[in-house]
């Protein structure tokens, strides 16, 4: 039997540990090199671990839900094994030699040979009021394993082996994946309890830090929208026809906030101690929500991106979000950072700076709004930009002018191609 260790891989030096998330193989299943066994997530992103070898996985050292650390081995596979033969059992810590009172097989009832489970196993099982004999077991000799018992709460078949007396009969309901504990029946009013996943407690953690450390304000303005409207209308097709993806909202306060940044450099500066460090390059981050959670994608160097650059960019980062694909590096840095809650429909809100940045744009959802121009009332496009900033260092002065800034880019894009 030749042995080959799957191991956690390298995480950054910032990362100092993760979770595992869900094993897509079993005990005794045959994989093949390169094959994705098990998803890892740190505070920033999820790993993929592969398989290093084929063969068969004979053991899992680590379950889903345990933290691990760089180079941790969590499984192994032998690469002479046959599928469907699992030599190890599954287990939540290293090998080691067993004692008798942690190996023994527990019969929990019947006598069956289906009826035995692992220790681990049975913890689990009477933590969850759970009869044996309607887990099908995978380990030696028909014996039920953590595994098992986990696969059959996720998939919510298992029957409970004790039935509460004096409870009401309820329809049977869904089980939440990796409920911490099991809540007590609350009659019409359900709680469950979820532990948060590593990237909501680092956006949380990160949030608190943000509104701890900075002297946050926000300011606010109006902008007609109509001229990028009537811009995108009138060259849709042919910036489509060109490369290949439309051109939308997003581009525009991407190149009107660099604009402003510019001539506003402290807008794209950093408090570092008592020093102000001002950026010469414009890293824009750009906000994206997944299925995780909220992530923050850079445009680098956004200065020298065109139109079209960045509307592919920010496509690709919100497939990659969505898919679970970011990379650290493309979430690191940043030097300013844009806000879209008009994609879910927001009016207007007060974005939270992205630390260690000093000003964050929000932008909303466009509406047609009654509007005074020249004495007349008039229906237009209006979007309310808010940008909030740390006014440490950044004085009222400068970011109601490159809010404005940015306003008069929009409203008259010709301003950006002359930079005026």
């Amino acid at each position: 039997m030749a042995i080959v260790e799957v191991k956690v891989p390298q995480l950054s030096e910032s990362v100092a540990e993760a979770t595992m998330v869900t094993w897509k193989k079993r005990v005794g299943e045959s994989v093949t090199a390169d094959e994705i066994l098990i998803e890892i997530e740190t505070d920033k992103v999820i790993l993929e671990v592969p398989a290093p070898a084929s063969g068969v996985l004979v053991q899992l050292v680590r379950n889903d839900g345990e933290t691990v650390a760089t180079e941790e081995v969590i499984a192994r596979i032998d690469t002479d094994g046959t599928a469907g033969i699992s030599p190890l059992e599954v287990t939540a810590a290293p090998v080691t030699t067993p004692t008798p009172t942690t190996s023994a097989p527990v019969a929990l009832s019947g006598g069956g040979k289906g009826d035995v489970a692992m220790p681990a196993a049975a913890k689990l099982l009477a933590d969850n009021n759970l009869a044996v004999s309607a887990v099908a077991g995978t380990g030696k000799d028909g014996r039920v394993t953590k595994g098992d018992v986990l696969g059959a709460l996720a998939s919510a078949s298992v029957p409970k082996a004790v039935v509460a007396p004096m409870a009401p009969a309820k329809a049977a309901t869904t089980l939440l994946p990796q409920v911490a504990s099991a809540a007590p029946s609350l009659g019409d009013r359900p709680e469950q309890r979820v532990p948060m996943s590593r990237l909501r407690a680092r956006v949380a953690e990160r949030l608190l830090q943000s509104q701890s450390t900075n002297a946050i304000l926000t300011t606010f303005n109006e902008v007609n929208m109509a001229p990028v409207m009537d811009m995108r209308k009138k060259f849709q097709d042919a910036f489509t026809k060109e490369h290949g993806v439309k051109i939308g909202f997003m581009s525009f306060f991407v190149k009107a906030a660099v604009h402003a940044l510019k001539k506003f450099p402290v807008l794209n500066a950093s408090v570092d101690g008592n020093d102000i460090v001002y950026h010469g390059f414009f890293d824009i981050g750009i906000a994206v929500g997944s299925p995780r959670g909220l992530v923050v994608p850079i445009l680098r160097n956004a200065d020298q991106m065109s139109f079209a650059d960045i509307e592919k960019k920010i496509a690709e980062f919100g497939q990659k979000a969505k898919d679970g694909k970011l990379s650290m590096e493309e979430m690191t840095g940043g030097t300013f950072s844009i806000s879209n809650g008009g994609t879910f429909g927001s009016m207007l809100s007060t974005p939270i700076i992205n630390p260690p940045q000093s000003a964050i744009l929000g932008v909303h959802a466009t509406k047609d709004r009654a509007m005074v121009v020249n004495g007349q009332v008039v229906v237009q496009p209006i979007n309310y930009l808010a940008m909030s900033y740390d006014h440490r260092i950044i004085d009222g002065r400068e970011a109601v002018l490159g809010l404005v800034a940015m306003k008069e880019a929009l409203e008259d894009p010709s301003r950006l191609l002359f930079d005026i």
